[in-house]
């Protein structure tokens, strides 16, 4: 990554307003402060997203027999709607949604997305269980050399994914994994950071003394260079294709506060119904 030194001379005040962007972990200093607020200013940033509908929800059941997760409802729309919510809210229109086992039921509610203010074109994986790093590989055709989101259709999440582009334009990284921390983590792909680069993916490692609690959100941001890092033998991102991209420098991680539900068992979503919503700044 080419970078052109220069020396710039600034208000006493414009610093001190610049020094208040730096946190030491997404942003390090003040060289890092000015690139992020030029490129918020004026970067292109990301307008695509990739939503991962497809999986079968097993751990859902009964109420999975006849309805794909992203559909359970949450606060009187299903899951999908709030995330494609979230998107729209951000100025991301463009959208591809991976579907699997029935998939016709999110495709008859959504169609081409524009009841929902948004363009929706589909991945169709049939019955087929092709896992989480195969529809980011097909995506390739209809994504080509631009960076895009990638979000998981049965997460709930209050983050803002203007800041999430953003940081990801400045640190041109392959991937920007959105961060979160729970109690328990085994249960979840574990991230170890320095500063904000990931240097160790783990997915559900676990109970160890040691773990971080810190994990994978659901949600992230790929530059076109990650058709490259996925071979047709990897089936899963987390267990796959991740750990390889830690070892490269170019994985990084952004933390968030919001609240935050990846709905996959019955715990979790009766929890999402309760909470979702309330005081919260949910995309309407």
């Amino acid at each position: 990554m080419s970078r052109l030194r220069l020396t710039i001379t600034l208000k006493n005040e414009l610093v001190k307003q610049l020094d208040k962007f730096i946190d030491g972990s997404k942003i390090r200093n003040r060289s890092h402060a000015i690139e992020y607020l030029l490129t918020k200013g004026f970067g292109p940033g990301v307008s695509r997203a990739l939503i991962l509908a497809g999986g079968r929800g097993q751990a859902l059941r009964p109420f999975t027999y006849e309805m794909p997760k992203c559909m359970l409802p949450v606060s009187g729309r299903p899951l999908l709607e709030h995330v494609i919510a979230l998107l729209r809210k951000h100025e991301v229109r463009d959208l591809v949604v991976s579907v699997g086992s029935l998939g016709a039921k999110i495709k008859e509610h959504f169609g081409d997305g524009s009841k929902f203010g948004v363009a929706i074109r589909y991945l169709d994986q049939g019955d087929a269980e092709t896992g989480t790093a195969q529809p980011v590989r097909q995506a390739k055709k209809l994504f080509g050399a631009e960076p895009f989101f990638c979000y998981y259709g049965d997460v709930l999440a209050e983050i803002d994914l203007n800041d999430l582009a953003e940081f990801h334009l400045v640190n041109k990284g392959v991937v920007t994994v959105a961060l979160t921390s729970v109690a328990k983590a085994s249960d979840w792909g574990v991230v170890a950071l320095h500063g904000s680069k990931v240097l160790n993916f783990q997915e559900k490692p676990g109970t160890k003394p040691s773990l971080s609690h810190v994990i994978n959100a659901g949600i992230y941001i790929f530059d076109p260079e990650i058709f490259e890092a996925i071979t047709p033998r990897d089936r899963s991102l987390e267990s796959d294709v991740f750990p390889k991209l830690a070892t490269t420098g170019r994985f990084f991680g952004f933390p968030f506060e919001g609240k935050w539900f990846d709905v996959g068992t019955p715990e979790i979503y009766e929890q999402a119904v309760k909470e979702w919503g309330k005081g919260s700044g949910t995309a309407k």
